[in-house]
């Protein structure tokens, strides 16, 4: 019989995550009530995926009272954590968790879980098609695609579970005991959400620190915070870095494990506990040096699984990158189009400045504020855009910070700002979407951002 069953479970937020719960939770035989501050009307999907299932609704607003009652409250990730309706709930002795909790703690097959500010979506996907190449099925999920939970209501079988965890799913997090960690870095985001950076580079470590002895823990030694990471880490440490060990010296290079890239040879060199081998990355089809950081983590992650080079050589090969991150999109009158819609933070933008270290960018930049200092982008955008086209609700903020180093025009809407961008290009040119910004000030997600984008694109 299960746990829950009879247990009156509140969840809390009705995205793909909440809808995720509330299919699981009733099937466990959970009395379900979910809360949104969204109205029905605006909830359709959610309600219409919903509907044959026994569940309780309290729409348009958060009762304090609903709260206090429940046994056990599930919030999405999408919901801060400071909301009014949570205050004195924690007092009562009423467990609070989350999706990926639920699923980590019912888990059989190994997890790998992934996070990072940056290129965790590239790394866990290119996981999972290095288990594809090698024959061994892996369900993908988490931050990406499909929630975890789905795997096991809809029963699927796979050999391992692959997830990419963002700051909000590990605020909650206490089941998690990953086979493998990857953590790709940390850089400022989500400052509108956590009250200092600090905080959350907090939210990131929680991975580190639901590791064990036996989890191996892959960091990347480039990148301040995680590299201090590696000091906590009570795993078994994997190392990806563009240095090379021997150049560090020390106690590093002696025992080194995990990857590293020269970039000379275009050649990433694998040391994985006492094997070493080597992979050619010269015939890699998608954009930018950080990719090779990405290849080097999926590398370490899969390896530690017993996935074959052979496997790992084929997709370093065959992989043509994920949509709205360096997609290239089309080529018109000489000018080439880049979607990078997924470039929410302004280290995002600069690796994707930094992809096209020739050809003249004309970036479009902005949208919703989460309390970015653009500053930092200052040098590049001198050395390599001919051309800012900025909107949305940050465009007056990255005027201040960016305006003086390039020909800059602020726009009203996106339409005007691929027009405009079009017809200021020149033969070579390269027109980047990279916003740096989240889309909620224009669209629902990055991805309906990079769609409308890839759509005028084709229009014009």
């Amino acid at each position: 019989m299960s746990k829950y069953k009879g247990k009156k479970v509140l969840v809390v937020g009705f995205g793909v995550s909440g809808v995720s719960v509330a299919k699981y939770m009733t099937k466990q035989g959970a009395k379900v009530t979910v809360t949104d501050t969204k109205q029905k009307s605006e909830l359709t999907e959610s309600v219409a995926a919903c509907a044959d299932l026994k569940i309780e609704y309290e729409l348009g607003k958060h009762n304090e009272a609903t709260f206090k009652a429940a046994e056990m409250i599930v919030m999405s990730p999408g919901v801060p954590l400071n909301i009014k309706a949570l205050e004195g709930v924690r007092e009562l002795g009423i467990q609070i968790t989350n999706e990926i909790d639920l699923a980590a703690a019912a888990l059989k097959e190994p997890l790998i879980a992934v996070s990072g500010t940056n290129g965790k979506t590239t790394t866990t996907t290119l996981i999972g098609e290095m288990f594809k190449a090698d024959a061994r099925p892996a369900y993908v999920g988490g931050n990406i695609g499909k929630p975890l939970l789905d795997y096991l209501t809809d029963a699927i079988r796979a050999d391992v579970v692959v997830a990419e965890l963002s700051s909000f799913q590990l605020e909650l997090t206490q089941k998690v005991v990953p086979a493998v960690a990857v953590i790709t870095n940390v850089e400022p985001d989500h400052l509108d959400r956590y009250p200092s950076y600090e905080a959350y580079i907090a939210a990131k470590k929680r991975l580190l620190q639901a590791c064990d002895k036996n989890t191996y823990v892959v960091l990347n030694y480039d990148n301040e915070i995680t590299r201090s990471f590696g000091q906590d880490c009570v795993g078994r440490l994997m190392w990806i870095t563009k240095k090379n060990p021997i150049s560090i010296g020390g106690a590093f290079a002696e025992n080194f494990n995990g990857c590293y890239y020269v970039s000379a040879e275009k050649k990433i060199y694998a040391k994985i506990f006492g094997k070493e081998e080597t992979y050619d990355v010269s015939r890699i089809k998608v954009y930018g040096e950080h990719n090779k950081e990405n290849f080097m983590a999926a590398i370490c992650a899969v390896r530690a699984m017993g996935v074959s080079p052979q496997a790992i050589q084929k997709v370093i090969e065959e992989f043509r990158g994920i949509a709205h991150r360096l997609e290239f999109v089309r080529k018109k009158d000489g000018v080439f189009f880049f979607n990078d819609s997924k470039a929410t933070n302004p280290q995002s933008q600069l690796k994707a400045i930094g992809a096209f270290p020739t050809n003249p960018i004309i970036l479009i930049a902005g949208g919703k504020d989460k309390n970015f200092d653009f500053t930092p982008l200052a040098d590049v955008v001198r050395q390599r855009c001919k051309l800012l086209i900025l909107m949305g609700e940050a465009k007056e903020k990255m005027n201040r910070a960016l305006g003086d180093f390039a020909e800059t025009y602020l726009v009203g809407t996106f339409e005007e700002a691929v027009l405009l961008a079009f017809q200021k290009s020149r033969n070579g040119d390269i027109i980047l979407l990279s916003p740096g910004c989240s889309s909620f000030d224009m669209f629902r997600n990055y991805e309906e951002r990079g769609d409308y984008f890839k759509k005028l694109v084709h229009q014009l």
